[in-house]
C-alpha cells in the first residue's frame, strides 16, 4: 500500500535567522505542539538521498523554473534503516503533492549499487513507477541533503511549520545508509529555513502569531543548492 494519499499542499518558505527562529517557537508553542515523532530532544535528522538522470533534467528544470516538476528521493530518520521511505515530490502551480511508500533496506541497498529491484504485483504503484523510470530515464543517486528538523504540527487545515537547520550535502551516495560520509555545509552559520505547509487554509490566529508578512518568502529547493555546491 501506498504510504500516503496524495493530496496538493500550499508550501511556504522562509530563510530566517538562529534569532528569528527562537523567537517565533517562543510564539509557535502556545497554539501548536512539537510533533510527536520528535521525542525528548525536540527535532529529529532527515537525510535524503535524491535521484537524477544522466542529463540532470531535475536539477535544470529547478534552475529554469519548468511547471510542473518532480524529484524522486529515499529518506530515512535519524540514520534509522527500520524505516526508510521512497517519496515523490510534485511542484505545479505553486502547490505541492508528496506521495510516498515504504521500501527495504536491501532494496535500498541495491539501487546504491546500481541496481533495480525486480517489480512484482504486491509493489506499492511508486516504487515500481520508479523502477520503471530507472530504465527510462536511468534515474540514479546524486546527492544526499542533510538537516536538523524541529516541527510543529496543527490538525485544522493540515498546518505543518518546520524549522531546518545545518543543512548539509555530500556526494558519497554509496554510504548512504550507514550514516559515514563526510558532509559540506550549504547555508551560511546563523541561518536556516523555515517552511510553513497546510491544506486549503491558514488559520488566522497561527499567521498572526508567526507574523509572515516580516519575512521573504523564496523559492529554496534543498536538492538545487546541495547539488550545485557538489558539481
Amino acid at each position: 500500500m501506498d504510504r500516503l494519499e496524495p493530496k496538493y499542499r500550499h508550501e511556504y518558505k522562509y530563510p530566517i535567522s538562529d534569532l528569528e527562529a527562537a523567537v517565533l517557537k517562543e510564539r509557535i508553542k502556545v497554539v501548536m505542539p512539537l510533533d510527536a515523532h520528535v521525542g525528548s530532544i525536540g527535532n529529529y535528522l532527515v537525510s535524503s538521498l535524491y535521484f537524477d538522470d544522466y542529463y540532470d533534467s531535475c536539477l535544470y528544470e529547478n534552475e529554469n523554473g519548468i511547471n510542473p516538476k518532480e524529484k524522486f528521493r529515499i529518506r530515512l530518520y535519524n540514520n534509522d534503516c527500520s524505516r526508510i521511505s521512497l517519496e515523490c515530490k510534485r511542484k505545479e502551480n505553486g502547490k505541492t503533492l508528496k506521495t510516498s511508500c515504504p521500501i527495504t533496506e536491501d532494496q535500498v541497498r541495491l539501487i546504491i549499487n546500481g541496481g533495480k529491484p525486480p517489480a512484482n504485483n504486491s509493489m506499492p504503484k511508486l516504487l515500481k513507477r520508479f523502477i520503471s523510470l530507472q530504465y527510462s530515464r536511468e534515474l540514479i543517486p546524486k546527492v544526499i541533503v542533510n538537516y536538523i528538523r524541529a516541527p510543529y504540527s496543527f490538525s485544522l487545515g493540515n498546518v505543518r511549520i518546520t524549522f531546518d537547520s545545518d543543512l548539509s550535502s555530500s556526494s558519497d551516495v554509496k554510504h548512504f545508509l550507514d550514516g559515514n560520509y563526510p558532509t559540506r555545509p550549504i547555508m551560511p552559520i546563523g541561518k536556516l529555513l523555515l517552511e510553513v505547509k497546510f491544506d486549503e487554509f491558514l488559520p488566522d490566529h497561527i499567521y498572526e502569531i508567526m507574523q509572515l508578512n516580516n519575512f521573504t518568502q523564496t523559492a529554496f529547493s534543498k536538492y538545487y543548492l546541495c547539488r550545485k555546491q557538489n558539481l
